[in-house]
């Protein structure tokens, strides 16, 4: 157990009611500019480590796997394309019974070492709005498979896990969702570079941070509000070996079957920083690849 300040979307910083672009709050997608402000809330922090079978994608949004991977460093994205992408499939058709179709749509590496281009998000956040959701199923999956896979349950899971040395730095804190309500859930505009092209990972300019010029909406998010009753957890000092799934969307959910179900939506995450962080230790470096996941 540690304790831990974490950063929320102020709830007096935007306009709830607006759903104009660029008048709704937003953020940008290659940087940190945004049109709110954060509130820091302390919370208390539980570590997962030795209660991982009591987490999982259907009762709190998330789960904690043993997954050791080939790949290593993370630093050539062709190889991560080709070589990662496959293994992650294979573990998410293993772990989640009754998966029969992932598509991967993006991945970013973030690391906490000088030069980087992204670096861990210090923003309690979900990272797709249903309406996002399928809108991210309509432009990854081919267009003859788009309507009957809808038809069905699918998920967007993130598969998250540390690169090089353990996640002391800056580790991943969770939200179990069964401590979330439906207020606690504030759609943001994402916004994108006009030229934006996935794939290639460029530092933001710091003099643009504020401005929206070039910049169009491409997609929609959740900040996760305030909450006494949150839970948060992580997976101390977490290896190159473990992965965490983070599930951002459910067709499924108590959310979008109007309470007919028990299953989770969505895990609120985010980076954080542990007081109890040793010395010295190695910046944070990670992978999240970002899957649609369709079942049977």
């Amino acid at each position: 157990m540690t304790t831990a300040i974490f950063k929320y979307i102020d709830r007096a910083s935007y306009d709830p009611h607006a759903t104009e672009p660029f008048k709704k709050a937003w953020g940008k997608v290659d940087g940190p500019g945004r049109s709110y402000t954060l509130t820091d809330r302390e919370r208390k922090v539980e570590n997962l480590r030795g209660q991982e079978t009591n987490f999982n994608t259907d009762n709190a949004g998330f789960a904690v796997l043993n997954s050791p991977s080939k790949e290593r460093l993370f630093t050539d994205d062709a190889a991560v394309q080709a070589g990662y992408y496959a293994e992650v499939k294979e573990l998410l058709q293993k772990k989640l019974p009754g998966v029969k179709k992932v598509a991967i749509f993006d991945h970013t590496i973030r690391r906490r070492t000088p030069g980087s281009a992204r670096s861990p998000v210090q923003l309690v956040h979900v990272d797709q709005t249903p309406a996002a959701a399928e809108t991210r199923v309509r432009r990854h999956l081919p267009e003859d498979e788009v309507e009957e896979l809808l038809k069905g349950r699918y998920q967007i899971i993130n598969v998250w896990r540390p690169i090089e040395n353990p996640a002391t730095d800056f580790p991943l804190a969770v939200v179990d969702w069964r401590s979330t309500t439906p207020d606690d859930f504030v759609k943001l505009d994402l916004l994108y570079p006009k030229e934006w092209q996935q794939g290639g990972e460029v530092a933001p300019d710091p003099d643009s941070v504020s401005s929206t010029d070039g910049y169009e909406v491409k997609g929609e998010t959740y900040a996760i509000a305030p909450n006494e009753g949150h839970r948060f957890f992580y997976m101390k000092d977490m290896t190159p070996d473990e992965v965490m799934l983070l599930k951002c969307f459910d067709s499924r959910s108590h959310t979008m079957t109007d309470g007919q179900t028990d299953i989770a939506h969505g895990t609120g995450h985010t980076a954080f920083f542990d007081p109890q962080t040793p010395e010295g230790a190695p910046g944070r470096q990670s992978i999240e690849v970002r899957c649609l996941v369709f079942y049977e």
